[in-house]
């Protein structure tokens, strides 16, 4: 028999604090604790109970609320209480202590998404989703993480998957009729529906870089000779003086990093060393760390000033390039002129329809690999 768990299911600090029991004898094992109108194991399901928490020389811990569930209706499908109490420290530690003295063991971190996963009630990738609506930052990482949860990633692989086994099921007879002269299927719908599912296939992997930079972040370097104003650029982004800035060239030598929120998509800034020859080691070994950032970045910001040429660095295909003359009229990060028209350029840099399935799971985009031969 499984064990039944126990943990405190809400952050420190906050006026209510909630203590979750899933398990085979969660609901007796509250029961045991809880002083109310009605034996918690006689209560319907679904139902919320208000009573009293006392410990076992009858002193008073807390008046509490406790929800009833009965499985497989629950979030583990599993029975289930949540006992709702203030969010004193000391409260939810007695609680906790009084479970464990009657029967209950510590849950594991994850340990509840995991039974709800082993116990059917969600697949291997709602499960993953879980961890990232938790850390879901902003609404666009809300919505990715949100849709996943319920299953939209699931879906359409099993869709692919129908898809799939139609075409092979129709291949198979054609195969076992093939003296017959037999024709069960329509060769160019055949050709449609495979080409269809190739499309659908690369546009899901092709989307893990987006959905992997909106998940952690879009990666931005900001990247420009000496003095053009990089710094000044960042500082001005972030609404801080987070980067050093000054007319000696070379002042910043390793990456600064930081992010902020624009419209509900991440980007995280990445300030680098000014890109010229030098025979300063430790200056080269910035401007090593500067063309790198580069490389990983899903936008370059190309930082220049009249008469300095921009840098020469490599760009993928799939980088977005802003590329910005500072120092001017129409652009000057020292005085936020410009700053708002740069913003809205990051933004539209990230092009991402609400309704679209991205993946953001690296498992789920190395799956896209065959397996080893053996």
């Amino acid at each position: 028999m499984k064990d039944t768990i126990c943990a405190i299911s809400t952050a420190k600090g906050g006026a209510i604090g909630i203590i979750r029991t899933s398990g085979p004898k969660a609901i007796s094992i509250t029961d045991s604790i809880f002083v109310g109108k009605h034996r918690l194991t006689e209560v319907k399901p679904y139902t919320m109970h208000f009573g009293e928490i006392r410990d076992t020389n009858g002193t008073l811990i807390d008046e509490v609320l406790v929800s009833v569930y009965r499985a497989p209706h629950s979030y583990t499908g599993e029975d289930s209480t949540e006992i709702s109490c203030h969010g004193s420290a000391y409260i939810l530690q007695r609680i906790i202590e009084l479970l464990l003295q009657h029967g209950c063991t510590m849950a594991q971190p994850g340990e509840y998404t995991q039974r709800a996963y082993l116990n059917g009630k969600m697949d291997l990738s709602q499960a993953e989703a879980v961890a990232d609506l938790i850390a879901s930052r902003n609404a666009s990482t809300h919505k990715i993480a949100m849709q996943q949860m319920k299953g939209g990633y699931s879906t359409k692989l099993n869709e692919l998957r129908e898809q799939l086994l139609e075409i092979t099921s129709l291949l198979e007879l054609e195969l076992d009729f093939s003296e017959e002269d037999v024709e069960f299927a329509d060769r160019q719908k055949l050709v449609k529906l495979a080409e269809n599912i190739h499309q659908e296939i690369n546009r899901l992997t092709n989307s893990f870089h987006l959905g992997n930079a909106i998940k952690n972040g879009v990666p931005v370097a900001i990247i420009g000779a000496p003095n053009v104003g990089k710094s000044t650029l960042l500082n001005a982004l972030l609404r801080d003086d987070r980067a050093i800035v000054s007319d000696i060239q070379g002042t910043t030598r390793d990456i600064i990093e930081d992010t902020i929120t624009l419209h509900d998509i991440t980007f995280r800034f990445i300030d680098t060393a000014g890109i010229r020859h030098t025979t300063d080691t430790i200056e080269q070994m910035g401007i090593e760390r500067s063309i790198k950032a580069a490389e990983k970045a899903q936008i370059i910001i190309l930082i220049t000033e009249p008469g300095i040429p921009y840098p020469d660095i490599l760009v993928r295909e799939d980088q977005t390039v802003l590329k910005i003359v500072n120092k001017t009229e129409q652009f000057q990060a020292l005085h936020n002129i410009g700053l708002k028209e740069l913003e809205e350029q990051l933004v539209a840099a990230v092009p991402h329809d609400d309704n679209d399935l991205l993946v953001t799971n690296l498992r789920h985009y190395d799956a896209r690999r065959p397996p080893p031969v053996s």
